[in-house]
């Protein structure tokens, strides 16, 4: 062979998937570089992002990840699913949160946050969620006990969550590690409000988002702190967006530092520049709508690595009161202005306005318009974008590729609540109704013990001191997967598919 093999290495470097199959069928020398080199690099370019695989993908051989990536993105294209309950109903008015660390799944709902551990599996199969325990947190003897209102997990540190609540604290919580099954399935962890990170008041805190050095928190009515976590001593600076506020998404990359925030305004959303000092004193940009009129942003999100949107820093997604999920791209340079700069006159309000940045990409289920109460983007080829709709248990789904072309999923037990949570993966969507956490699995390997089992209820079954009413579950024949209604975004009329 002419080529030498560090020039044969490069060449891999720009091959696709069916390229380096084709290839390691040639000879023997090219099997041996496109399974020692090729499938390495292909990983690398083709990044999947996904926390509760992490440990399961470090013991798989690359091309055993590159096949379950190519299933996967396979099983996306198709709307080819798992769906699984994560337990039976809750009970109550509750707005559940969900976050994901490498090693735990977490659910607060109301006064309870659900633990759900990623068990590593012996085999070459994906890793299992298994229950672990619930938690609640107390005050004083007499005191009520606030709900759980926002909840993120610590970039830096496995098993450490922040919590926002009710009553307006912001808490770190140092979970226990998870050591298989056991018999405490519930302890009671006691508050001490002196301790709290932050403190907004007695103003609910409505958003939680972090980073390995910072901590976000946003009040229901537009009080925002921001904590350096990397800090001896750490303090926090401040901004009040002065309105009823909703969502906030944080970065912190080394090259530009934002937060981004979403309320109910003539601007519901706005980006905030993040200087050594604190944020910036007004928004640097307006995200609008083209529609240009008040309005309320209830989700934001970034893309993930290696989308198709760009970087995932410069990419903002969001979901709007209108039922539209609006994608921003902040490299965009040609800003729409509505009054050109002007310096500030000095005693007087500043007679400039932030510039205003409108969608490169706009989504909606035409069948469902109702408000997007939570997005999350990931899964096959990073390419898509999914959104928790408000009535219904809808959660939509599209392919930024192919925009025209999305479908819509029902969750499992089909009520009538909001979608307020969902965390997508690569692989994996999990998100929570009113009633339950559920996920969908889009990847091969899933069994019936991958997740919790849900055993069977009946209209006379009791937990507890609690009858329990009958669950409008629907077991697939495979016994393995639940059943759930999913639908084409096609305008020509709705479509159920199977």
């Amino acid at each position: 062979m002419a080529l030498n093999v560090d020039v044969l290495v490069l060449i891999l470097a720009h091959l696709d998937l069916d390229d380096l199959l084709r290839l390691a069928s040639t000879c023997r020398l090219l099997n041996i570089l496109v399974h020692h080199f090729g499938w390495s690099i292909f990983l690398r370019n083709n990044a999947r992002h996904s926390l509760t695989l992490r440990s399961s993908r470090s013991r798989w051989s690359p091309f055993a990840q590159v096949r379950y990536n190519s299933l996967a993105d396979s099983a996306w294209s198709r709307a080819s699913f798992i769906a699984r309950p994560l337990s039976h109903p809750w009970y109550g008015n509750l707005q559940p949160a969900i976050a994901l660390s490498v090693s735990t799944l977490l659910v607060a709902a109301g006064r309870v946050l659900y633990s759900y551990a990623v068990q590593d599996t012996s085999d070459a199969s994906p890793s299992r969620i298994v229950f672990d325990r619930s938690y609640t947190f107390s005050l004083a003897r007499g005191q009520v006990q606030p709900y759980i209102t926002s909840i993120a997990c610590h970039a830096a540190q496995d098993r450490t969550v922040f919590l926002g609540f009710e009553d307006g604290s912001v808490e770190q919580v140092h979970l226990p590690p998870y050591q298989g099954p056991h018999n405490r399935q519930h302890i009671d962890m006691e508050r001490v409000s002196q301790s709290a990170l932050q403190h907004h008041g007695r103003n609910v805190v409505q958003s939680i988002s972090c980073s390995s050095r910072a901590l976000l928190s946003l009040s229901q009515w537009g009080s925002v702190l921001l904590t350096n976590l990397v800090s001896d001593s750490p303090s926090s600076t401040s901004v009040n967006l002065g309105t009823r506020s909703w969502t906030t998404h944080l970065c912190m990359s080394s090259s530009s530092s934002y937060a981004v925030f979403g309320t109910t305004s003539a601007t519901p959303l706005s980006l905030y520049d993040i200087a050594p000092h604190g944020f910036s004193p007004t928004p640097s940009i307006n995200l609008q709508s083209p529609k240009n009129r008040p309005s309320a942003v209830y989700a934001i999100t970034c893309a993930p690595p290696s989308s198709p949107l760009g970087p995932s820093e410069q990419i903002i997604v969001s979901g709007w009161y209108d039922g539209s999920v609006r994608i921003y791209d902040l490299r965009v340079s040609h800003h729409h202005h509505h009054h050109h700069h002007l310096l500030p006159i000095p005693g007087s309000a500043s007679l400039s306005s932030p510039p205003t940045l409108l969608p490169v990409l706009t989504l909606q289920d035409p069948w469902s318009p109702e408000p997007i109460y939570a997005v999350s983007c990931g899964g096959g080829n990073a390419s898509f974008v999914t959104a928790g709709t408000a009535r219904h248990s809808v959660v939509a789904v599209w392919d930024v590729r192919q925009p025209s072309q999305g479908w819509s999923v029902h969750a499992p037990g089909n009520d009538s609540s909001p979608v307020y949570s969902i965390v997508l993966e690569s692989s994996r969507l999990f998100g929570a109704t009113q009633s339950r956490p559920f996920v969908y699995d889009f990847g091969p390997g899933v069994t019936r013990d991958t997740y919790p089992p849900i055993p069977p209820t009946g209209p006379n079954a009791v937990a507890g001191r609690r009858r329990v009413t009958e669950d409008r579950l629907k077991l697939e024949r495979d016994g393995i997967g639940y059943h759930v209604s999913k639908y084409s975004h096609r305008r020509t009329g709705i479509k159920f598919l199977d």
